[in-house]
């Protein structure tokens, strides 16, 4: 178990699959239920305690430092001139993460929380003697959209692995992380992808997920961000405790 008090958005993707919703804005500030997406993960911080709180931005870096400006949750806009991927922007924001594990949202993931907050679950289950990285996990089966072969399958103790050639895996990554500054180590200048200090953590067996037990909304084209909406106001929500 750990006490987050560091946290960081990803809010600086260009968000393509997204377009032409985002020809003129970030994919984090779309609006979904009365909100934008941003505003949504900064609310989740802001609930689970999180006090320190960094949000980086490329694409209209203007229009995300004005959003953070709007919110009630202060937080550090540190905008990337070159696009740094996920990895490269988190390891450019170490500075501001602390000294121990940090919660990273991606700034276009928006879930439900079930009986306990899932940025509080997390932290719960953490165990920095055994690992360096855990992500919040969905069931395939639970989301209304396209899921491939899977990001994830999870041994009897939550070790996380790939899924090997022609295998199935049963989960989807959803946008939420705690991550040790241990795995940033080594990483290299500019831009990588997570993706990098994943397959680290897989290799050292420190890599584990937790399986979300509320609802997740996969929003990648603008169908999946209309279909959400409608499902929010109808109530029509499908979620396993």
């Amino acid at each position: 178990m750990i006490v987050l008090t560091h946290a960081m958005v990803l809010a600086a993707g260009l968000g393509t699959r997204m377009r032409p919703l985002t020809d003129d804005r970030p994919k984090p500030l779309l609006d979904l239920a009365g909100s934008s997406l941003l505003h949504h993960a900064l609310d989740r911080l802001r609930d689970a305690g999180i006090g320190d709180v960094v949000v980086n931005a490329h694409w209209h870096p203007d229009q995300v430092a004005a959003a953070v400006a709007a919110h009630d949750l202060p937080a550090t806009v540190l905008r990337e001139e070159v696009l740094l991927e996920t990895g490269g922007g988190v390891a450019a924001a170490l500075p501001h993460l602390g000294d121990g594990p940090f919660a990273v949202v991606n700034g276009d993931a928006f879930w439900l929380d079930g009986p306990t907050g899932a940025l509080r679950r997390m932290a719960a289950a953490f165990d920095p003697d055994r690992m360096d990285a855990l992500l919040l996990l969905v069931r395939t089966s639970q989301v209304d959209g396209e899921v491939g072969r899977g990001d994830f399958l999870l041994d009897p103790l939550g070790r996380a692995r790939r899924p090997k050639e022609r295998e199935i895996a049963p989960y989807l990554f959803g946008g939420v992380q705690i991550l040790s500054p241990a795995l940033f180590a080594d990483a290299p200048a500019g831009p990588f992808s997570l993706n990098r200090v994943y397959d680290r953590a897989i290799e050292a067996g420190r890599l584990y997920g937790l399986v979300h037990d509320g609802a997740w909304f996969h929003l990648s084209t603008p169908r999946d961000l209309d279909r959400a909406e409608t499902m929010l106001r109808a109530g029509m929500l499908t979620v396993l405790f």
